[in-house]
């Protein structure tokens, strides 16, 4: 017959105190986890609202390059809307309109509306174009401001350009 000894076997189960350690650490390790995660979000939202800004510098663009290639100013424009006198590629007149419609602008082109120029996650706030006349030619002075639909703290992005008609510099 075979004799059992206890005394050389370990006890092979955790401890009270043990437990209580392993679940501390996880609990600590998941904060951070979560905690990085949030912040993560939080920057990939801040990061999307800031290209959404730059996309909307893609409008000034579009009406700084119209305004550079029109030869008058029409006089039925307004603060808000601006009407321009240009040519297209054949040579043949036609008129190019930005009409501020609250939140977006529109391109009318030859009467017929081309669409809103601002992507619809942005809205346009305010747009103002003032015109410069002198001895020496004609200019206009653009000032958008635009806003994010997505920025939960409403901030906006303002855009200033002075553009001089083709022909009058």
């Amino acid at each position: 017959m075979k004799k059992i000894s206890y005394k050389n076997k370990k006890n092979h189960g955790y401890t009270l105190l043990e437990l209580l350690f392993y679940i501390s650490f996880f609990s600590m390790l998941s904060l951070v986890t979560i905690n990085a995660m949030v912040i993560m979000t939080k920057s990939l939202r801040e990061a999307s609202i800031q290209a959404e800004f730059l996309q909307s510098g893609s409008v000034m663009e579009r009406i700084s390059r119209e305004i550079r290639q029109a030869y008058e100013i029409d006089a039925t424009s307004t603060e808000t809307d601006l009407k321009l006198k240009t040519k297209d590629s054949a040579g043949t007149d036609k008129t190019i309109e930005f009409k501020f419609v609250s939140p977006n602008i529109q391109l009318w082109e030859a009467g017929s509306n081309s669409g809103n120029l601002n992507p619809p996650n942005i809205s346009v706030t305010g747009l103002n174009f003032t015109q410069i006349s002198t001895t020496n030619g004609e200019a206009v002075k653009v000032v958008l401001s635009v806003r994010s639909n997505n920025d939960s703290a409403a901030r906006e992005q303002y855009f200033y350009n002075t553009i001089g008609l083709r022909g009058s510099y």
